[in-house]
């Protein structure tokens, strides 16, 4: 096992994932729905208590794994949560149910992102995360750039494409968005941006614009 592997490993044993988050897991999982690991999710948390999140935008529900994550750092916080899935939604519900949360922090709305985000307020938020429809993902986070307020931050799980983004060969649509989203804003002079190995990568933005 290499040095990395072995970090890997340590970091996924080592995180403690809450009894009301692994059930939403196992919601997930029942749906067939890729969520984002718990070294992620922990690291999630750490953002929106950090920035002391009071609005929060999730692209892409799941069964709600990523969103109490994001709570349980910021339980102060309004999640809005958007899905083009029902079924995803309702197991989102469900999960925010059992875990107690109030129906006052988190708002579902049903819909394609891209004919949603357009219509939501411009620098209202505090974090945005990305993880839907990666083949969409530049666009997405455009919009999340947008949205966040200055000093806010946008998240991107799964950047990394399972170690594809880093193979040169590897030229399909979303390997070819997430290396192109990581070369667009390490260059950009409106963010500031860091890569986490976490997981299958996360990506970090915080919004320095001052126009």
């Amino acid at each position: 096992m290499s040095e990395n592997d072995a970090n890997a490993r340590y970091i996924r044993e080592a995180i403690v994932e809450p009894a009301h988050i692994a059930r939403a897991r196992t919601h997930a999982r029942e749906l067939g729905v890729a969520s984002i690991s718990a070294a992620v999710g922990a690291q999630l948390a750490v953002l929106t208590a950090a920035t002391n999140a009071r609005s929060i935008v999730e692209i892409g529900t799941g069964a709600g794994v990523s969103g109490l994550w994001m709570l349980r750092g910021a339980p102060q916080a309004v999640l809005t949560s958007i899905d083009n899935e029902p079924e995803h939604l309702a197991a989102a519900r469900r999960s925010f149910t059992e875990a107690k949360i109030p129906s006052t922090k988190a708002r579902f709305i049903t819909g394609r992102a891209a004919d949603v985000l357009p219509r939501m307020n411009e620098a209202s938020y505090d974090i945005v995360l990305v993880d839907a429809d990666p083949e969409n993902v530049i666009e997405y986070v455009e919009h999340g750039l947008r949205l966040v307020r200055v000093g806010g931050i946008v998240v991107v799980p799964r950047v990394l494409a399972g170690g594809k983004a880093a193979d040169p060969v590897q030229r399909d649509t979303v390997t070819s968005a997430y290396r192109s989203l990581v070369q667009e804003t390490q260059e950009s002079p409106a963010v500031l941006a860091a890569i986490s190995t976490v997981g299958e990568g996360l990506l970090q933005l915080v919004s320095i614009r001052t126009a």
